[in-house]
């Protein structure tokens, strides 16, 4: 590997035609144990910042706070500050070397979006429509990348992420979204789009890219056990955050394939 371009013209192909790329074991068995280590005691002690499952308000979850289920994590908010483990996975040498090959540019992180630890519970742990991440991002262009490690193994059964390929190209009208930008159900475009999805299984250290404009989607956890994952989103130097915005209201941390060196 090419410290300087560790991904091949396949990879880079692939992710422009996809709008994703999976890296197999690309963190170590130690550093996801170390990081999920972490995030149990995080959980177990509501280190904040926190988001819980009945402040969405999506399908199924707990309608308060102080309901059954109500105190149930959906995510650990701020991972970059959260622990060291956090920090030098965001900027790792050879994930920002990766991203730079394919913006072309110098590789901006962005604390305003994903930033955290998602968990998914048994029991009060919803799903998530087919949505883009861009629905509630404000930046210059729909070019960002989110990059998604798994802390263990996820599969459609406890909630894993599913993505439609190809659907970051798809000229989508706004009559197929909701009031959430969700796809909604009830259009036959969108039972069309809904077919072409696939589910990924991904194991420990396993890192999916993808497109800011690409649609995904994840349901609930039927295992007995919580699923975790690190999400981060990156966007290039000339793509900045629209002044203003929810998206400028955070650091954003211009970043080197040299970081931590």
């Amino acid at each position: 590997m090419n410290s300087n371009n560790p991904l091949s013209a396949q990879q880079i192909a692939a992710f422009e035609t996809d709008g994703f790329l999976i890296l197999p074991r690309m963190v170590s068995a130690a550093d996801c144990a170390y990081m999920a280590t972490v995030t149990n005691q995080h959980l177990r002690d509501a280190v904040a910042p926190l988001e819980y499952e009945s402040e969405v308000g999506y399908s199924g979850a707990p309608k308060s706070i102080d309901s059954v289920g109500g105190r149930t994590a959906r995510r650990l908010r701020d991972a970059y500050h959260r622990d060291a483990s956090f920090r030098q996975w965001a900027v790792n040498p050879t994930l920002v070397a990766m991203l730079a090959q394919l913006m072309g540019e110098q590789v901006c992180l962005t604390l305003a979006h994903h930033n955290c630890v998602m968990t998914k519970h048994p029991d009060y742990g919803t799903a998530t429509g087919w949505h883009r991440d861009i629905r509630y991002w404000s930046f210059v262009q729909n070019a960002l990348i989110s990059v998604w490690l798994a802390l263990d193994t996820e599969t459609e059964n406890n909630g894993g992420l599913r993505l439609i390929p190809g659907s970051h190209r798809f000229d989508i009208q706004p009559s197929q979204m909701d009031g959430l930008d969700f796809l909604r159900p009830d259009v036959a475009d969108n039972q069309a789009l809904f077919a072409q999805g696939i589910p990924l299984h991904l194991n420990s250290g396993d890192v999916v890219f993808f497109h800011s404009g690409l649609f995904h989607a994840a349901g609930r956890n039927n295992s007995q056990a919580v699923k975790e994952s690190v999400v981060y989103a990156y966007h290039g130097i000339s793509n900045p955050p629209v002044p203003g915005s929810r998206s400028a209201t955070a650091e954003d941390i211009v970043l080197s394939s040299n970081q931590g060196d």
